[in-house]
Protein backbone atom coordinates (compact mmCIF):
# COMPACT_ATOMS: atom_id res chain seq x y z
CA UNK A 1 0.00 0.00 0.00
CA UNK A 2 1.22 2.97 -0.84
CA UNK A 3 1.33 5.67 2.36
CA UNK A 4 1.17 9.36 0.89
CA UNK A 5 0.23 12.96 2.76
CA UNK A 6 -0.75 15.79 0.08
CA UNK A 7 -2.23 18.75 0.48
CA UNK A 8 -2.40 21.50 -1.62
CA UNK A 9 1.18 23.06 -2.29
CA UNK A 10 3.13 19.49 -0.69
CA UNK A 11 2.95 16.14 -1.79
CA UNK A 12 4.88 13.36 0.37
CA UNK A 13 4.97 9.64 -0.79
CA UNK A 14 6.25 6.64 0.65
CA UNK A 15 7.63 5.88 -2.82
CA UNK A 16 10.36 5.58 -5.08
CA UNK A 17 10.25 7.06 -8.82
CA UNK A 18 11.36 4.23 -11.74
CA UNK A 19 10.26 4.64 -15.16
CA UNK A 20 7.94 7.62 -13.90
CA UNK A 21 6.37 5.10 -11.90
CA UNK A 22 5.69 5.22 -7.77
CA UNK A 23 6.58 2.02 -6.48
CA UNK A 24 6.02 1.75 -2.31
CA UNK A 25 8.31 2.12 -0.60
CA UNK A 26 9.13 1.61 3.97
CA UNK A 27 12.64 3.36 3.05
CA UNK A 28 12.27 6.12 1.03
CA UNK A 29 10.08 9.39 0.84
CA UNK A 30 9.61 11.41 -2.49
CA UNK A 31 8.64 14.57 -2.18
CA UNK A 32 6.98 16.77 -5.19
CA UNK A 33 6.49 20.78 -3.93
CA UNK A 34 3.76 23.25 -5.34
CA UNK A 35 2.52 20.68 -8.26
CA UNK A 36 0.25 23.29 -9.40
CA UNK A 37 2.89 25.90 -9.67
CA UNK A 38 1.37 28.21 -7.75
CA UNK A 39 4.31 30.21 -6.66
CA UNK A 40 7.49 31.72 -8.50
CA UNK A 41 10.47 29.60 -7.19
CA UNK A 42 13.74 30.16 -7.72
CA UNK A 43 16.45 27.51 -7.56
CA UNK A 44 17.57 28.76 -3.65
CA UNK A 45 13.86 28.69 -2.53
CA UNK A 46 13.51 25.07 -3.44
CA UNK A 47 16.46 23.79 -1.82
CA UNK A 48 15.36 25.71 1.21
CA UNK A 49 12.34 23.55 1.25
CA UNK A 50 14.39 20.48 0.36
CA UNK A 51 16.30 21.20 3.72
CA UNK A 52 13.62 21.58 5.48
CA UNK A 53 12.12 18.16 4.00
CA UNK A 54 15.72 16.58 4.92
CA UNK A 55 15.33 17.94 8.31
CA UNK A 56 11.83 16.99 9.15
CA UNK A 57 12.83 13.38 7.74
CA UNK A 58 15.49 13.29 10.32
CA UNK A 59 13.35 14.68 13.01
CA UNK A 60 11.35 11.59 12.93
CA UNK A 61 14.39 8.97 12.68
CA UNK A 62 13.17 5.87 14.39
CA UNK A 63 9.31 6.84 14.07
CA UNK A 64 7.06 4.65 12.22
CA UNK A 65 6.25 5.32 8.86
CA UNK A 66 2.44 6.03 8.93
CA UNK A 67 0.06 8.43 7.21
CA UNK A 68 -0.34 10.33 10.64
CA UNK A 69 3.42 11.17 10.48
CA UNK A 70 3.52 12.25 6.35
CA UNK A 71 0.55 14.00 7.30
CA UNK A 72 2.42 15.71 10.07
CA UNK A 73 5.78 16.58 7.77
CA UNK A 74 2.93 17.86 4.72
CA UNK A 75 1.73 20.22 7.50
CA UNK A 76 4.97 21.66 8.85
CA UNK A 77 5.84 22.14 5.25
CA UNK A 78 2.63 24.32 4.08
CA UNK A 79 3.48 26.48 6.80
CA UNK A 80 7.15 26.92 5.98
CA UNK A 81 6.06 27.45 2.27
CA UNK A 82 3.49 29.84 3.76
CA UNK A 83 6.59 31.96 5.82
CA UNK A 84 8.11 32.11 2.63
CA UNK A 85 5.36 33.84 0.70
CA UNK A 86 5.05 36.03 3.29
CA UNK A 87 8.35 36.77 3.88
CA UNK A 88 8.77 37.59 0.16
CA UNK A 89 11.33 35.03 -0.80
CA UNK A 90 8.46 33.38 -2.87
CA UNK A 91 5.77 34.66 -5.19
CA UNK A 92 1.76 33.95 -6.35
CA UNK A 93 2.57 32.91 -10.20
CA UNK A 94 -0.13 34.91 -12.06
CA UNK A 95 -0.10 32.61 -15.09
CA UNK A 96 -0.96 29.51 -12.78
CA UNK A 97 -4.04 27.55 -13.61
CA UNK A 98 -4.86 27.71 -10.11
CA UNK A 99 -4.43 31.20 -8.51
CA UNK A 100 -6.82 31.34 -5.75
CA UNK A 101 -4.37 32.52 -3.16
CA UNK A 102 -4.66 29.97 -0.88
CA UNK A 103 -1.91 31.05 1.68
CA UNK A 104 -3.43 34.67 1.94
CA UNK A 105 -3.73 37.53 -0.62
CA UNK A 106 -0.78 38.80 -2.03
CA UNK A 107 0.94 41.96 -0.94
CA UNK A 108 1.12 45.00 -2.83
CA UNK A 109 3.69 47.31 -2.19
CA UNK A 110 2.16 50.98 -2.57
CA UNK A 111 3.01 53.05 -4.84
CA UNK A 112 4.70 56.32 -2.91
CA UNK A 113 4.11 58.50 -6.36
CA UNK A 114 0.68 58.23 -6.42
CA UNK A 115 0.17 59.66 -2.71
Amino acid sequence: MLLKSTTRHVHIYAAEIQDNELLPSDSVLTLDIDPDNEFNWSEETLQQVYREFDRLVESYDGADLTDYNLRRMGSDLEHFIRRMLQNGQISYNFKSRAVNYSMGLPQVVADAKAE
